[in-house]
């Protein structure tokens, strides 16, 4: 029997997520239940999808259209255990079966390999742009062990455009409007250029109005404003050669949210800012937070500095400045000072050619692709109250003018901090360092000036990569056909950059600048960066991979499949962290680092850095594997198919982003994720494609999970092993040919099996008892003081006897004394805070570590919290169960029109947004129900639809991000889209 191979750029095989209808007598090319072509071979033969075996859900152009699927967002809600959900930078995470980017950070790579045309894609925005013009999208779920590009643990998601058609002529147009003030048009041209050229043109244009209020003046923002255009040039010079270009571009400059929400249980403590409890609508204790820890009378006084310069009423156990601040439970409903900004754009340029030689075939491709980021928003969601920090201001312009009493000269220390922070006196205009790469912000003339105290973040980057990859396939007579190919990428990404800039940083920096130069005789400067700059110079990869596979038919019903594949990946990452690091005089112009005293700082000080100081962290690391795929496949009839596969699949390492300064327990680098894939299953189509059946039963043996968490204010990154099994089942019933039912069930178990350790920063305490849980006064982390000998009394004494003699040594009063100018004591949490019996308390754990030294044992501290055990933990982004399920009818009338009513139900179970699991971390189950009605013209020609999305309106949370223990540990949130509806209408030519 003639082998028949789905071979080209995609390398596919596919079962459909709507019914095929088989190939008729004449040979017809297989369509959908949408009447969509769903095989392409790229001029190899077709391939019933059903004899495929191969976990694989496609979408043609017309279920796209049918199905309302305009997005990533959309594509997610019907395939089973597959969910989407936007991450907290700019980024996002399409899980498949409990796999997801739960790895953070510019040398991470994503679990699931996104591929255009079957050329792999890097740092891609194809997730925010919307569908227009596509043959079909493809997702393959499982490891993709042999023939896809790198990286595909989680399996892999293939956009295929629509290819220029020879010898005809087409044209179509489509607009659509609905609430939110929504226009959106798409429109295609396909013009013949002789009989064997062809040019085809695509694009579309979306703006829309915002869907979230904002409170503090009124306006809607998280709106869109985007397009894309496409070209595509098809030459076929010979029966035997085709030759395809493709060139992409899509930008959308808008005032997008990264982040839709902040919630928070508020901790009146303010040790860690948010309790472990539960996620409520309020806002983060302040004075949990770095600028507020370090600009607090209490940190002042320990540093020789005047209290009264401590902002608002300085002290860290008094009003913070989200005192009374009311956060709206609405999702949609936020209150910030500063207007998000969103850009991006991303360039592909992709050329094909394709030639058989016979029984020979090759196929070459090459792309060429460039994106870029620039991202913007309210750090905390949040108007600062100003009436908190007015004190420090006052006493600020007071130093400016007159200097410090007996210290003659002293004002031209703090005029300058007075002129780029309150240029318009203490009741003016608050200025805060803009985001600027040259870390001298407001110091050097390059503000933002509002009303209120400013905190905004930015996330940005640059990306440039490309890639060529060759293949030989066979098409031999006989049982035995192979495959073989390489592919070789190199990327790179610069000024990958995330900033936190807040006016109490600058504020604390230019004072504690100022003192620190004060004393010791240096001109007036400033610390820098004045706000946490974590930047990333540039990191390249070079990646190669040679494969190939061999398929051997036993009989007209059994085939076997063993694939191998080497990979091989090296990534070069050069890199630093700054947030006040080194004085930096006044007047210093095109770089902090032209600071005199930059000499200080040594941005390579861990593991492996070099002598001296450097200016940035330079590592490389090479990582490589052999991966493959066997299968066996059976068919009992020539409708039925049975199948068993193991697939191993490899995502490379990564090099961790530098930090501001060592931390135990972090590593540089992290190691490759390896995965070992069982699955069985079973395809079946019964009464002529009447009904359509697919089994599919999974189990993994994940090794190196890479998880990322909140270290030093940046992401870090580790490996844990884990086990996941589970079930799909997909249904599609066409009684006749006028219904059409689809149904999809998937079960999902992930469980770590790894016994490692890791700190639950939202419980520093560990869950010990005597133990006192501490905000630490010099970099606002969290540690934990644990007494190994006695009760809760023994762990509350040494801390107060630790703050106590902290206090003597500044001459300041003892702790818990209520007129200190100094630390206090231990303080009970609430008790809802899911925090056990621990108490909390301001302290240096340095000090702390250095006085348990001397306790025989009985007291331990433990830096950045007391570690525990994830063993046994669900993953996170990995839904227990989905369904889904559609139903439409077409009604049809004379003359040749249709009206066709459809309706989509998807459900998605339980989850969590943190591997610590618990309550505060659960992602409940949610529903989206979508419906439309569409009137078609005779011959498809036109159609009218009015359509509904999201018909019950649900604000239900897609995914979780927790923020860092210097940051208050409050949790940003991501949800569905509000409900939608329009209408649209179209023409075909």
């Amino acid at each position: 029997m003639k082998f028949k191979a789905l071979i080209g750029t995609s390398i596919l095989a596919m079962t459909v997520a709507t019914p095929a209808l088989a190939q008729d007598a004449a040979g017809e090319v297989e369509r959908d239940a949408f009447g969509g072509e769903i095989v392409v071979t790229a001029q190899r033969q077709s391939e019933r999808l059903q004899d495929v075996p191969i976990a694989v859900s496609a979408f043609s152009a017309e279920a796209l259209e049918k199905q309302q699927i305009d997005n990533a967002s959309d594509l997610q809600l019907t395939l089973p255990n597959v969910t989407f959900s936007k991450g907290n930078f700019t980024g996002s995470s399409f899980t498949i079966r409990g796999i997801g980017d739960l790895c953070v950070g510019s040398s991470c790579d994503s679990a699931t390999a996104i591929h255009v045309n079957g050329s792999p894609l890097f740092n891609t925005r194809i997730f925010e742009t919307e569908y227009f013009d596509l043959e079909r999208v493809e997702v393959l779920r499982g490891p993709q062990g042999t023939l896809f590009g790198r990286n595909a643990t989680s399996g892999v998601v293939n956009f295929v455009t629509a290819k220029p058609k020879t010898g005809e002529f087409l044209a179509s147009a489509d607009g659509e409007y609905g609430n939110f003030d929504a226009w959106k048009v798409k429109g295609m041209v396909n013009i013949p250029l002789g009989d064997t050229i062809a040019l085809r043109a695509a694009g579309f244009y979306l703006k829309r109005g915002g869907y979230t209020k904002n409170l503090f003046d009124g306006n809607d923002i998280d709106g869109r404003d985007m397009y894309a255009v496409r070209g595509s040039l098809r030459w076929e010079p010979g029966p035997n050669t085709t030759l395809d270009l493709m060139g992409y571009y899509f930008r959308e400059k808008d005032d997008r949210l990264r982040i839709q929400k902040q919630f928070c249980q508020r901790d009146p403590t303010g040790i860690l800012g948010c309790l472990n409890n539960r996620r409520d609508a309020a806002k983060v204790n302040g004075n949990a937070t770095f600028p507020s820890v370090l600009g607090s009378r209490e940190v002042f006084a320990l540093n020789g500095i005047s209290p009264l310069l401590g902002l608002g009423t300085g002290s860290l156990y008094g009003a913070d400045s989200n005192a009374g601040a009311i956060e709206p439970a609405d999702v949609r409903t936020v209150n910030t000072d500063f207007t998000p900004e969103y850009f991006t754009d991303e360039i592909q340029a992709q050329a094909h050619l394709d030639h058989s030689f016979g029984t020979i075939n090759l196929s070459l491709t090459g792309l060429y692709q460039r994106t870029r980021v620039d991202s913007r928003q309210d750090y905390n969601l949040d108007v600062a109250n100003r009436a908190t920090i007015q004190p420090g201001l006052n006493a600020l312009a007071f130093l400016a003018a007159n200097g410090i009493p007996g210290a003659p000269g002293s004002s031209a220390y703090f005029a300058p901090i007075a002129a780029a922070l309150i240029p318009d006196g203490p009741t003016g205009k608050l200025c805060t360092s803009n985001t600027n790469p040259n870390g001298l912000g407001v110091f050097g003339g390059d503000a933002v000036c509002g009303d209120n105290a400013l905190a905004f973040d930015r996330s940005v980057g640059r990306y440039e990569s490309w890639s060529t990859e060759a293949i030989i396939s066979s098409d031999f007579d006989g049982p035995f056909n192979l495959l073989l190919g390489g592919i070789y990428a190199k990327s790179k990404s610069t000024n990958v950059d995330y900033y936190v800039n807040a006016f109490p940083i600058d504020y604390f920096a230019s004072l504690f600048g100022t003192f620190t130069a004060l004393s010791t005789g240096r001109p007036p400067s400033f610390l820098g960066s004045p706000y946490f700059k974590n930047h990333n110079e540039s990191l390249t990869l070079n990646s190669y991979g040679i494969f190939g596979e061999a398929y051997f038919e036993a009989s007209d019903r059994l085939k076997f499949t063993v694939g191998l594949r080497y990979n091989n990946d090296k990534k070069r990452d050069l890199s630093n962290s700054t947030l006040a690091s080194f004085l930096v005089p006044y007047g210093t112009t095109g770089d902090i680092f032209n600071s005199p005293y930059a000499g200080t700082y040594d941005a390579d000080s861990g593991v492996g850095g070099l002598p001296g100081a450097q200016r940035f962290r330079d590592r490389t690391q090479k990582f490589d594997e052999l991966t493959g795929r066997a299968v066996v496949d059976f068919k009992l009839t020539e409708d039925n198919l049975l199948y068993a596969s193991y697939s191993r699949g490899y995502k490379s390492g990564g090099i961790n982003p530098a930090l501001q300064f060592s931390v135990p327990g972090v590593t540089e680098t992290f190691a490759p994720e390896i995965i070992d894939a069982f699955e069985i299953g079973s395809k079946n189509t019964f009464g002529n494609g009447a009904l359509q059946l697919n089994l599919t039963g999974f189990y993994y043996k994940y090794k190196g999970l890479q998880l990322s968490r909140i270290v030093a204010r940046t992401s870090v990154n580790d490996n844990v092993d884990a086990d996941i099994y589970g079930f799909e089942a997909e249904a599609m019933i066409r009684p006749d040919p006028d219904w059409l039912f689809n149904l999809g069930f998937s079960y999902l178990k992930t469980k770590v099996t790894d016994d490692k350790l890791f700190v639950n920063q939202r419980d520093p305490s560990g869950g010990l008892a005597n133990s006192v849980i501490i905000k630490d006064i010099s970099q606002a982390f969290n540690c934990a003081v644990v007494a190994n000998v006695g009760g809760q009394a023994v762990a509350d004494g040494f801390v107060t006897s630790v703050n106590t003699a902290i206090n003597a040594s500044r001459g300041l009063a003892p702790a818990n004394d209520p007129n200190t100018q100094g630390l206090r004591g231990p303080t009970p949490f609430p008790s809802d805070a899911n925090l056990g019996a621990a108490t909390g308390a301001f302290s240096s754990c340095a000090t702390l570590e250095t006085a348990a030294a001397g306790t025989g044992g009985a007291i331990t501290v433990y830096g950045g919290g007391v570690p525990v055990s994830i063993k046994g933990n669900s993953l996170p982004q990995a839904p227990n169960f989905k369904f889904s399920a559609g139903v439409q009818h077409t009604v049809n009338f004379s003359g040749g029109m249709s009206l066709v009513p459809r309706l989509d139900l998807t459900y998605t179970g339980d989850s969590y947004g943190n591997i610590f699991n618990g309550r505060v971390n659960k992602v409940k189950g949610y529903a989206q129900a979508n419906a439309q009605l569409q009137l078609n013209g005779t011959d498809d020609r036109w159609y009218v639809r009015a359509f509904i999305q999201n018909i019950f309106d649900n604000n239900a949370t897609t995914g979780l991000y927790l923020t860092d223990q210097s940051s208050g540990l409050f949790t940003n949130i991501f949800t569905l889209e509000p409900r939608r509806y329009g209408i649209g209408a179209g023409v075909k030519f």
